[in-house]
């Protein structure tokens, strides 16, 4: 029975996707108004509460009794993760790329229930990469089967991760140090500006590792594609603590495999006490 109650919700959860990635495909090149948050790295639309209202309505009025956490909803405080079924929405993640028109953006949709994700969609509807997972069932991209990296050799690694909190007093020195530990054990990296996105091309294989955390990064950036990467055979590790990650305490290290994530957890750490120890 709960088998056949994942399947309804997935299904519908499949055709909001495409309602949804409709609007955006419309706007992406057009106008768009846009207001700022945190700062200006981190920015809304008009197009980020349309696509929420849309997919939040239609799923209420479908499933009553479900919980929501959504980002232009919930606000600042996340509410308690509990076991009713909960979905978790970014309308679109990758703001900054949508306004710009660059294509690197998603719409994610995500089911936890007992505080488990269950399902987990993250959809780029202007290159057409439908990156889906269920609990147990495997990842796909567009309906194809999908694993990640094979590579053991951090050396041998491409990594993505953002460079933008560098704007933000706080964490520059620290983003700065981070960037330099990474680049110097890594065969490269790359920024893309969306954390969905970025997690499924771990999940996908054509990147070894992702790192994200700071403010304005939240439960609904990780928590569909945390699912895809599990299911596509990586793993999702707190940075802090170096286990599996809390969908609901977003400072994540997604790896191909454990190896990679925790060094990676290794250099973050070696990082921050340097810059810890120089400001003393």
């Amino acid at each position: 029975m709960a088998r056949y109650a994942e399947d309804v919700y997935y299904d519908f959860a499949i055709r909001l996707t495409h309602d949804a990635a409709q609007i955006l495909k419309k706007a992406i090149n057009g106008l768009k108004k846009v207001d700022e948050k945190l700062g200006n790295w981190d920015l809304v639309t008009e197009y980020d509460r349309q696509i929420e209202d849309v997919i939040i309505g239609k799923l209420k009025a479908k499933f009553p009794s479900h919980r929501f956490i959504a980002e232009e909803s919930t606000g600042k405080e996340l509410p308690e993760l509990t076991d009713d079924p909960t979905w978790i929405i970014d309308p679109i993640d990758g703001t900054t790329n949508f306004i710009h028109g660059f294509p690197q953006i998603c719409i994610v949709i995500g089911l936890a229930i007992k505080k488990e994700m269950v399902i987990g969609i993250v959809y780029n509807p202007v290159l057409e990469q439908l990156f889906t997972a269920r609990k147990g069932r495997g990842a796909f991209l567009n309906e194809k089967p999908i694993r990640v990296s094979e590579i053991q050799d951090l050396s041998k690694s491409l990594i993505c991760l953002e460079t933008n909190f560098m704007k933000i007093d706080y964490l520059r020195e620290k983003t700065v140090e981070r960037l330099r530990a990474i680049i110097q054990r890594t065969q490269g990296i790359r920024t893309l500006g969306v954390a969905a996105l970025s997690l499924c091309y771990v999940a996908l294989g054509i990147i070894e590792a992702y790192y994200i955390e700071g403010p304005g990064i939240s439960t609904w950036d990780i928590a569909a594609a945390s699912l895809i990467i599990s299911e596509a055979g990586g793993v999702v590790l707190d940075r802090e603590t170096g286990e599996t990650i809390d969908i609901m305490k977003p400072r994540a290290v997604a790896a191909c495999n454990e190896k990679i994530a925790k060094e990676i957890v290794g250099l973050i750490r070696e990082a921050d006490q340097r810059v810890d120890q120089s400001t003393k």
